[in-house]
């Protein structure tokens, strides 16, 4: 084990709470700078088995975080000083409790006789996320005593077992002296805190052990949507999606956000978006059961069509949180996706799988030839781009607004294994940058998509971009303002929609890159962009700048829309 610092009662204290941490499979810690959070710093930073990465925004630390979180399927700890520091973390744990992502907030914070009178950097930090958290507990005021030791250490392996569900919050409070300077409080205990205090600890196992059993309906006329909760086993998940539509004879929708879409070996649909919006045809397709798997489409045509089919609902998904957005006939199972297994016998298919298949080929064919006949570079062809070229199993992490919709609506099925990133819980474009390049951070050379406006929010995230730990493609779509609001009723209000709802930005991006260091490309076309993604560098982070035409590109894709559906009959 690594050798506790006895060099004073606070030292000693978190010591043994990082200690614990890495006992019980803890790997890294995003640290942002400040005097209270001393003890706290000093102690990750000296264990060896911890990465501790300095960010100095504490809310672009809170999304690099959260990307760690989501990359490692594992608790990431955040740490701050007291004060608003932590206020600053509020999004991004907003949006690993919507997500169900795992962190470990530690705001310290001063001891209880320093609050309520007018001292300086302290506010009121009990219980500061409310109820985005999935646990709270204050940590008891450090103490050199054996007993409170032993409540510090089962205090933290409770709170990594709890943080495997989503976020939680302990507040830390510290009395002086805060660095490790000597003072002998702590150097009795020396004999009594070995290997065997820690010994009894283990990294929390999270494997699928349970077999959770579903009578099948006595219907063909069913679906099974594959959706967009990351699973912790991508492959099982796979196969399990696989081994459910062979066993009910139905059709697999495949959100773009599934890793069903990217390492499927057996038949899916995919232009499901398209399909529904010929009337005649999504009458046609109404299903009496669906099977959900994970969660609720990113497509608002399929989420629609669904709510008004009425169809019978089997909501499977991890965790007890109410998901039944839509207020259906919804039956809900709290258990992995890989769990599940059908009880019954076979029915006999109808012909509704292969009616969803036929369906699928047509309307394929008519938004790729509608985007291969479009001479101008529409937005669209960023997607396919990048759908063709990247490199088998590129982590992805993909902004919200138009960059998720255009993936969802153009990103066709296939084995190359993209592992698709995203925050989707309840963020829009908050933490775009920051989030990515914590996905980026260790893994293999990753590739951001995002828009202009995602990206300018988030423009202290390049802060970070020194000190990753490999590499980050941002390819930026630049259509000068909020392109998803183009496909809203709203824009045919002007004015105010391009003041108030597009917001066009006038910023040189090439200009923002050389500020921070970051290198940067302007892409000529979609060929250049093919070129510059199909390879991607080791290290570094750098811009590939598309720039497009928002209102063309809204026009373009209402047309392609139209024009592929139409080929259904």
């Amino acid at each position: 084990m690594t050798p506790l610092d006895f060099r004073n009662t606070n030292s000693l204290w978190c010591s043994v709470l990082v200690e614990t941490l890495v006992r019980s499979g803890v790997t890294q810690a995003v640290i942002s700078p400040g005097s209270r959070s001393t003890p706290l710093t000093m102690a990750f930073a000296r264990h060896p088995q911890i990465e501790a990465i300095p960010v100095l925004d504490e809310r672009s630390a809170g999304f690099f975080a959260l990307g760690l979180a989501k990359q490692q399927g594992r608790p990431t700890v955040l740490v701050c000083t007291s004060g608003t520091a932590g206020a600053n973390y509020f999004p991004a744990v907003i949006e690993a409790k919507e997500s169900g992502v795992p962190l470990i907030v530690i705001t310290a914070d001063r001891p209880p006789e320093m609050r309520d009178c007018s001292s300086g950097q302290t506010i009121d930090q009990q219980k500061l996320f409310g109820g985005f958290v999935e646990f709270y507990h204050e940590l008891a005021v450090p103490e050199a005593k054996v007993e409170l030791l032993r409540y510090l250490r089962q205090t933290l392996a409770h709170v990594v077992g709890r943080a495997r569900r989503g976020p939680v919050h302990l507040n830390a409070p510290f009395r002086d002296p805060l660095p490790p300077i000597e003072d002998a409080t702590a150097k009795g205990l020396e004999a009594e805190l070995g290997e065997e205090f820690f010994s009894h600890l283990d990294a929390v196992d999270v494997a699928v052990t349970q077999t959770t059993l579903w009578q099948r309906p006595t219907t063909a006329r069913g679906l099974i949507f594959a959706g967009t909760d990351a699973p912790g086993n991508p492959a099982a998940y796979v196969k399990k999606v696989g081994e459910l539509a062979e066993g009910l004879g139905w059709p697999v929708l495949a959100d773009v956000l599934s890793p069903v879409r990217h390492q499927t070996a057996f038949p899916v649909v995919t232009a499901y978006d398209t399909i529904l919006r010929n009337a005649s045809v999504a009458r046609d397709l109404a299903p009496r059961t669906v099977l959900c798997l994970g969660g609720w489409p990113t497509s608002k045509v399929l989420r629609g069509w669904l709510e008004a089919s009425g169809a019978e609902v089997l909501l499977v998904a991890p965790g007890e949180a109410n998901r039944d957005a839509l207020h259906g006939r919804t039956r809900q199972i709290a258990a992995p996706v890989e769990s599940l297994a059908v009880g019954g016998n076979k029915i006999p298919g109808d012909g509704y799988a292969a009616a969803w298949l036929a369906a699928e080929a047509k309307a394929v064919a008519g938004l790729r030839a509608g985007i291969a006949n479009e001479a101008a570079l529409v937005e669209p062809k960023v997607t396919v781009a990048l759908a063709e070229n990247l490199p088998p199993g590129t982590p992805l992490f993909v902004a919200n607004s138009m960059p998720v919709r255009d993936l969802e609506y153009f990103w066709p099925a296939n084995a190359r294994g993209v592992r698709i990133h995203f925050s989707r819980g309840a963020n829009g474009i908050d933490g775009t940058l920051s989030t990515a390049l914590g996905v980026a951070h260790g893994n293999a050379p990753a590739v951001l998509l995002t828009g202009d406006l995602a990206l300018l929010h988030d423009t202290n995230g390049f802060l970070t971009a020194a000190k990753l730990r490999g590499s980050l493609t941002i390819v930026l779509v630049n259509n000068d303002g909020g392109g998803i609001f183009n496909h809203l009723p709203v824009a045919g209000f002007d004015p105010p929609f391009e003041k108030f709802w597009a917001t066009p930005q006038a910023v040189s991006f090439e200009k923002l890159c050389a500020a921070y260091g970051v290198g940067y490309v302007s892409v000529r076309d979609t060929a250049h962009l093919a070129e510059l993604t199909g390879a991607l560098p080791a290290t570094g982070v750098r811009v590939l700048e598309v720039r497009t035409d928002r209102k063309r590109d809204a026009a373009f894709r209402k047309k392609l829309f139209a024009d592929a559906a139409a080929t259904l009959g």
